[in-house]
């Protein structure tokens, strides 16, 4: 997991640690707090070969334009257009390696945002 150093960012990873079980590294990183696309896909690039998934928490705009950017088709892409929500997940399946991922290679397989979330709590 990879996530910015910026307080808000912080709080977001805190609330889902619980979620996400033993054996998770989480990098904490300040480069994130000010990255736009291109420096957030460079830091996807250096994504050890070794690693199957990664969890990026980090900042709209960068986040919303790197999703649309590698995600060549997807169920929700034109919501995902629309707005990028503050703690939204958009989970991409990506093609190739890390050190590959370029524009397109990857399908967006859900996003979503909080209301939804909460929407299905309270039914």
């Amino acid at each position: 997991m990879l996530c910015s150093s910026s307080e808000r960012t912080r709080e977001t990873l805190k609330r889902i640690s619980a979620g996400l079980g033993g054996g998770v590294e989480v990098r904490i990183e300040e480069r994130l707090y000010t990255a736009s696309v291109c420096d957030l896909l460079q830091r996807l690039h250096e994504v050890d070969a070794r690693v199957d998934s990664v969890m990026l928490i980090g900042h709209y705009p960068a986040l919303q334009e790197l999703a649309l950017s590698l995600a060549r088709t997807g169920v929700d892409l034109r919501r995902l257009r629309e707005k990028f929500p503050t703690a939204g997940l958009a989970t991409l399946a990506l093609r190739g390696a890390w050190d590959e991922l370029a524009p397109e290679d990857a399908e967006l397989i859900a996003f979503v945002t909080p209301r939804e979330l909460e929407a299905s709590r309270a039914s």
